[in-house]
């Protein structure tokens, strides 16, 4: 498998951040947001986890992974990870952010260019998907 370097997982991030753009510039811009500001929050929110988790979870990729044609896959199965896992990798980037963010800086560092996040989780980025192994020929009758 080929990882996916550094800056190529901090564009495909950033893209899926962007989701959240019209939520966060609505709260900011307002004390109190009203409806539209709950809705464009929940909407936000619906299209993040969709995205992030079950997008990314079937097919290995969210939107900012597929615009630079890379995946999220499991590092001993190099498939997709699932729906849960996807979540749950999201969820344990929390700890790489518990240490002054030194957790997103450890795919500069390591082999298989993994956070904290992704040795939780048993997962890796890859710019590359192996092919599926071929379906064993049937026996002959």
């Amino acid at each position: 498998m080929k990882y996916a370097g550094w800056f190529v997982r901090v564009g495909a991030n950033t893209i899926d951040g962007l989701v959240l753009a019209p939520a966060l510039v609505v709260g900011a811009a307002t004390e109190r947001p009203g409806l539209v500001g709950v809705v464009l929050i929940l909407l936000g929110a619906v299209v993040f986890v969709y995205n992030r988790w079950f997008l990314a979870g079937r097919t290995g990729q969210s939107w900012g992974r597929m615009v630079l044609g890379v995946h999220l896959v499991g590092a001993d199965s190099g498939r997709p990870v699932g729906v849960l896992r996807a979540a749950g990798r999201d969820w344990a980037h929390l700890l790489d952010g518990a240490i002054f963010n030194l957790g997103y800086l450890l795919p500069l560092f390591t082999a298989r260019k993994q956070t904290i996040a992704d040795l939780v989780c048993r997962t890796v980025v890859v710019s590359e998907v192996p092919a599926p192994a071929a379906a064993p020929a049937p026996a002959p009758a």
